[in-house]
């Protein structure tokens, strides 16, 4: 069994006339990076509150290392697996010293002071702000705010981290920093889910999910779901800017041997185009 899985799973909230998620379906391996885009209101936050147990099918069933989330006595289990950073760090932030922040959390695991005080600093160091771990939260930048967030949910060594759009409300050196944070937790083999609306962020996962409609419309490397720009269009989604403006020349008749995803491959490509 993959390590998260939802299978057939239909959700409506109480005041809605309709599912929010309809028949959807997802696999998610251990230590894969998952990019999770779609409009607002497709279902991308519903499905980050099922994987951890904050929310519950009203059909079908979500496991997390073959725990099924409506069990109600696997609750801690499931959410000490899976750890979930927010559009708003402000909302995670809960006290006036950054390193007694991210204690708050193993804390109230019931952790021994000694391994608290080992993963407060392991995590702040993992994003970058261990040196700023006596420093009073609200003095921070907001990509500085969000990764201290983030170290919070690592110190309570989750397998896998739900990102519900971390860097919405940051400005492009805060989203530099959170994402960079994000792939340094890759490369040390924790799973990550990234819901967000920034193609350039996309491009840097393993696999590309695009919802519509409480759906799957379309999964698979970044390269294969961006290089279906007609598909994605008519469904009025985004493309990485570089992907944009590959697509508008191939229309004006210049051949890609491959989709570009970034600027850097667009740049190589044009560059041998016009020699």
């Amino acid at each position: 069994m993959s390590f998260i899985s939802a299978e057939n799973v239909s959700f409506s909230y109480s005041e809605a006339n309709k599912n929010v998620l309809d028949d959807f379906s997802l696999k998610i391996e251990k230590g894969e990076f998952v990019a999770l885009l779609g409009h607002n209101g497709c279902g991308k936050s519903t499905v980050a509150k099922l994987l951890n147990a904050m929310l519950l099918p009203n059909d079908g069933v979500v496991y997390v290392e073959g725990m099924n989330t409506a069990d109600e006595e696997l609750t801690y289990d499931i959410r000490s697996n899976i750890g979930l950073v927010l559009q708003n760090p402000d909302n995670q932030l809960v006290a006036s010293i950054i390193e007694e922040d991210v204690a708050f959390g193993p804390e109230n695991l019931g952790i021994e002071p000694e391994e608290i005080r080992k993963r407060v600093d392991e995590s702040l160091k993992a994003v970058g702000m261990y040196e700023y771990r006596t420093h009073a939260p609200h003095k921070l930048s907001g990509g500085q705010k969000q990764r201290v967030a983030i170290a919070g949910i690592l110190a309570m060594r989750p397998s896998c981290i739900v990102f519900d759009e971390p860097t919405a409300m940051l400005d492009p050196s805060g989203r530099e920093e959170v994402m960079s944070a994000i792939q340094s937790l890759k490369e040390q083999g924790i799973t990550i889910v990234l819901i967000t609306h920034y193609m350039n962020e996309a491009v840097l996962a393993d696999r590309v999910i695009v919802m519509d409609g409480g759906k799957v419309l379309i999964e698979g490397t970044p390269r294969e779901v961006f290089s279906e720009v007609p598909l994605l269009k008519r469904h009025s989604l985004d493309v990485p800017q570089a992907t944009e403006l590959a697509y508008r020349l191939i229309g004006a008749g210049v051949r890609f041997t491959k989709m570009p995803l970034n600027a850097e491959e667009c740049v190589e490509f044009l560059e041998g185009v016009l020699k």
